[in-house]
């Protein structure tokens, strides 16, 4: 699936969050309310895995930036076939996403890559112009 530019999405929202753990709870909530009134269903078959990967996103964040990233940013974009979110936070590593999954795997992000993959969905991880954090982009078709 090619990537469409996700500022041709017809729909946005963006969510600023401090790097704690109820943020994991509120980004999802947040990401429900929005499909909802964007016209998405819940019981769409996309649906609940993105909200896996979101959370394991934020969770991620929330273990590993909090240090470096008092807050951390959630956009979620979407149009008539597909659904585009990412997490963003300050801090400058940046995972190799499409790395071997091992046995001593990077757990949450291996997750989220099965199940992105696994939907013939994208992911990207977009460094900041000063290199000081980066942003993981998932883009699912619906």
């Amino acid at each position: 699936m090619s990537s469409p530019r996700l500022e041709a999405l017809p729909h946005r929202q963006v969510l600023t969050l401090p790097t704690a753990p109820s943020a994991v709870r509120l980004s999802r909530q947040t990401a429900e309310r929005a499909l909802t009134e964007w016209g998405i269903s819940l019981r769409h078959p996309a649906v609940d895995p993105a909200l896996l990967i979101l959370g394991e996103l934020v969770t991620n964040s929330v273990r590993h930036a909090a240090l470096l990233s008092p807050e951390l940013t959630v956009i979620y974009a979407a149009g008539a076939d597909c659904l585009a979110f990412a997490v963003h936070d300050r801090h400058p590593y940046q995972p190799p996403l499409y790395a071997p999954v091992t046995g001593t795997g990077s757990g949450g992000l291996a997750t989220v890559m099965e199940l992105t993959l696994g939907l013939s969905g994208t992911a990207v991880v977009r460094g900041d112009a000063d290199g000081q954090g980066k942003s993981i982009w998932i883009t699912l078709p619906l």
